[in-house]
Parts: C-alpha cells; structure tokens; sequence
C-alpha cells in the first residue's frame, strides 16, 4: 500500500531563488546525469511510507542517502525510526494517534532539516528553483546531486509504470492533484525524463509529467555533498547563500 502525504505549497517571500546565486557564464548543464543510474546504491528503504504519509520527509532521507554513499562511501541510511521521529517533530504525528497522520508541508520540513537535522544531519540550505523551468532543476540536479519536489498527484499515475501525461492530457482522472500530493527527490535526469525515489524504488516520469504535476522544487545544499567530497559545486555562490540565510 502506498501512502502520499505532501500538503499543499506553502508561500514565503523569504526563499531565496536558485537563479540568484548562478554566476554569469556558468556553463549548460550537461544533457543528463548518472549519480545513480549506473547502480551505485541498490537499496532505497520504505522510510515507513508504506504505513504514515511521511513521504516529504522519506524524500529528504533518500537525498542524504544518496549524498553520504556517493560522497563518503558507506554513507549514511536513516532508519524507519528517525524518519518518523522527525515527522513527529515537524507535524505532530503520534504512532498511537492514526488521526494525527496528517501529512507534511515541505517548507516546514526544509526549515525543519536546516534548523533541527533529519537523522542527526542538518543541510546547509535551500533555494527554489522556476516551476517549469527544466534548465535550472536540470542545475540543480547537476550540482547538488539531486532537487526536492512536490507533485500533485493524478489518480492515473497509480498504474503507470512510466509517469506520464494520460492522451487525454491533464483532465478528469489525469488531473492535477486527483490522487493526492507526494514529496520525492530527483536523483538524475536524461532527455527521456527523470528518476525519482518513491516508496523504496527508482521511478522514471518523463518530463511533459514533471511539467505538468510538478507544484513545487527545491535545490539543496548539504554538506554531506560538498565538505565531505571536498569539493565545492562549481560556479555556486555558497558563501552569499549562508550569509542570506543568516539574516532570516
């Protein structure tokens, strides 16, 4: 059984934009990615997602999965318990309260990450990236490893095995939102599409699928990514993103 659990998009005029901090002259992102593809880690755990609607917060469990085996093999894989722990501290959940089930905001959630920690690890910071603006998620993919999404769920992408746009387009059970929202991290890209962490397995949507049910992205900065390679993401201000956030 799947469970979904993303509420709806949550406006701050705080966040800060991607664009903000690419400096002139960065190069084109490369045509595709291949931080996962090529098997580099064999298993993505359920995060318990299986049971509550913590799939925001699994989302982010699986970013900094892939950021610590990539960068600083073995790495790090958050078990079911500190993911439940975390979404118990941001949304109120009780494992003896079903009602309490209610889903997760993913702003909360990335404040909450960048304040607090996600399974004793705190990100650096997060930036937004354009709806629908497919080179800047493709940077963002290209440079921090991976993007935090929101989709709004069709009902037709239950027994797809690619997510895509149904033929009759985005309507009737191809609408928007007609299953629900869910939270999942892009991992790579390539002109087919893109590959998703959802519910413990690699999940490919093409890209007119990204476009049409993506309702919100997120670029992360970690430094499970960068200090423990010992390297920066090329052509990124980093120091001008922390000194923002150190004014909010």
């Amino acid at each position: 059984m799947f469970k979904l659990g993303k509420l709806a998009p949550r406006q701050d005029p705080r966040t800060f934009r991607l664009a903000q901090y690419m400096i002139a002259g960065l190069p084109a992102p490369p045509p595709e990615t291949n931080w996962i593809r090529g098997g580099q880690i064999s298993r993505w755990p359920m995060m318990a997602n299986d049971r509550i609607g913590d799939c925001v917060i699994a989302a982010c469990a699986h970013m900094l999965q892939e950021w610590s085996i990539l960068a600083n093999p073995p790495g790090v894989v958050p078990t079911d318990q500190q993911v439940i722990t975390a979404y118990s501290a941001i949304t109120g959940y009780d494992p003896q309260d079903p009602s309490t089930d209610q889903g997760t905001n993913m702003l909360d959630a990335l404040n909450y990450w960048r304040n607090t920690g996600i399974a004793g690890h705190r990100i650096a910071g997060f930036v937004t990236t354009g709806l629908g603006n497919r080179r800047e998620i493709m940077q963002a993919i290209a440079l921090f490893g991976n993007a935090a999404i929101g989709l709004a769920l069709p009902k037709t992408a239950q027994d797809q095995t690619v997510w895509d746009v149904p033929r009759s387009g985005p309507v009737g059970d191809g609408a928007p939102g007609s299953w629900g929202g869910h939270g999942v991290p892009l991992v790579d890209y390539s002109p087919d599409g893109l590959i998703c962490i959802t519910w413990g397995s690699e999940k490919l949507m093409t890209w007119d699928f990204w476009a049409a049910y993506t309702d919100e992205n997120y670029a992360v900065l970690s430094r499970d990514w960068i200090e423990r390679s010992g390297e920066a993401p090329s052509a990124f201000n980093l120091g001008q993103l922390q000194a923002d956030l150190a004014r909010l």
